[in-house]
């Protein structure tokens, strides 16, 4: 179980949140939905280890993340809304810096067939299409064993045979007891609940 408990989030002299409370469970995916600048971005990050929340606190099956980074760290996948390729790479070869950057093989065949990208494993990112990229980065979650997927705007650019191949990957994800936070806003087809935030972006 991931949780945080009345988090409380400053970005430069805003207070893009405060008092916000989540429950991430296994099996069922946790969909944070709401405006720009609501804070569905900043939250990922403040789950992922790479913000620090001005107040509450984060905690994993109730033992706060700060007590071991690193650890919190090496169970997480965070994918965001940017497409972190380097272009010079292939597809293949992208994936095997990210697998080896993680401790991983660099066998990543498995994970470029899981997003349908076999065909395109030896093109140039360069050469890629903006939603090629996309199924590209989120290949990263079939690279290795990780517990929570931290995803923002998954399915940006991709078409409808893209997101249902994504949908898949997701779905047996759950099914085998992992835990997914996703700020998206196409529907999915995957047991979940939404996490309603609203912009309450003020002067700290």
């Amino acid at each position: 179980m991931f949780a945080g408990n009345d988090l409380t989030c400053i970005r430069g002299e805003r207070v893009v949140f405060r008092g916000l409370d989540f429950v991430a469970a296994p099996g069922v995916a946790l969909v944070l939905q709401g405006p720009n600048g609501a804070g569905k971005s900043s939250l990922l990050r403040l789950a992922a280890g790479l913000l620090t929340a001005a107040e509450g606190a984060l905690t994993w099956n109730g033992t706060a993340i700060t007590q071991d980074p690193d650890a919190h760290s090496a169970c997480l996948v965070y994918v965001g809304h940017l497409d972190a390729v380097k272009p010079a790479l292939t597809a293949r070869e992208n994936l095997a810096f990210w697998s080896r950057l993680g401790g991983g093989p660099a066998e990543v065949g498995g994970a470029l067939e899981s997003l349908g990208l076999g065909p395109l494993a030896d093109v140039r990112t360069r050469l890629l299409s903006a939603g090629e990229r996309r199924r590209l980065n989120l290949a990263r979650l079939a690279l290795r064993p990780a517990k929570l997927w931290l995803l923002d705007e998954p399915t940006v650019s991709l078409d409808a045979a893209s997101v249902a191949l994504f949908a898949a990957l997701a779905r047996a994800h759950l099914g085998a007891g992992g835990l997914i936070i996703a700020a998206t806003h196409v529907a999915l087809d995957l047991p979940g609940r939404v996490l309603a935030m609203r912009s309450n972006a003020r002067a700290a």
